[in-house]
């Protein structure tokens, strides 16, 4: 596998930066990832890893484009409304960039399909807008053994951090997992869902393409990413900030008391 000259010419931007290069943008072409949404999140991060030449991109999305999405799911368009979101989004990325496989897997992430659904994949992004799916995602992630980015966005608030659970640190201690940030998910009902609260679309870009840039570095290897950091964004203040976080003994996927 080679880069041909007119890839070469799409990715020159990247093969100049000395922490990408040719070698880098090979792992990029390379790599395979899978984004589970294709929604305000899913959007723009898809654009940003078809336009960096991510080789394969995988979908998994169960929904249709509906009118009110086209505030900030700016992969689809007027003319998608009533279709498939992964089929929105496939034509999309051909439009974008020709070089990129896409696989689009029309489903609804649930437990019976989520490992098998990371297994192909080097990545996994996760831009879903429920708490029940990011759990399923992260503890196949975790048993899978795949590095997992992960984010989620709130009115004008939003999250993101990267999970490498079945890896450690440098000092031998395990990585923490979801679970370690977030032991249980929220009472249902207590977290207003986007449609009852409400959110601006501009928030959703900032995190798709964030995530986009979270999975970039896991591909190629550069700079410090988010393991055991949690990204906090105000839209209302425009603050970032970014807290700590390590691994619980107490988690049930990796803590001491786990029977394996």
């Amino acid at each position: 596998m080679s880069l041909s000259g007119e890839e070469v010419e799409r990715y020159a931007r990247h093969i100049v930066l000395r922490d990408v290069g040719g070698p880098g943008q090979m792992k990029l072409k390379r790599a395979r990832v899978l984004a589970i949404g294709a929604g305000g999140l899913g959007a723009p991060l898809l654009q940003y890893l078809a336009a960096a030449g991510v080789g394969t991109l995988g979908i998994a999305d169960d929904d249709v484009v509906s009118l009110s999405n086209l505030q900030r799911q700016i992969i689809h368009g007027t003319p998608d409304v009533g279709r498939p979101k992964v089929e929105s989004a496939a034509d999309a990325i051909a439009r974008l960039n020709p070089h990129v496989e896409v696989v689009t897997h029309p489903v609804r992430v649930d437990a019976e399909n989520v490992r098998a659904l990371l297994r192909d994949y080097d990545v996994i992004a996760d831009g879903s807008d429920n708490f029940k799916t990011r759990y399923l995602v992260a503890d196949a992630a975790f048993h899978e053994r795949k590095p997992l980015v992960s984010a989620a966005l709130g009115t004008f608030d939003a999250s993101l951090t990267t999970i490498r659970a079945h890896e450690a640190g440098a000092d031998g201690t395990p990585n923490p997992t979801y679970r370690c940030l977030f032991p249980e998910p929220p009472p249902p009902g207590t977290v207003p869902t986007c449609e009852e609260a409400g959110i601006v679309g501009a928030l959703a870009g900032v995190m798709g393409a964030l995530m986009a840039l979270e999975v970039i570095r896991a591909i190629v290897g550069f700079g410090e990413g988010l393991v055991g950091r949690l990204l906090l964004v105000d839209g209302l203040s425009m603050r970032f900030e970014t807290l700590n976080y390590s691994w619980d003994s107490e988690n049930p996927l990796s803590g001491t008391h786990v029977t394996r």
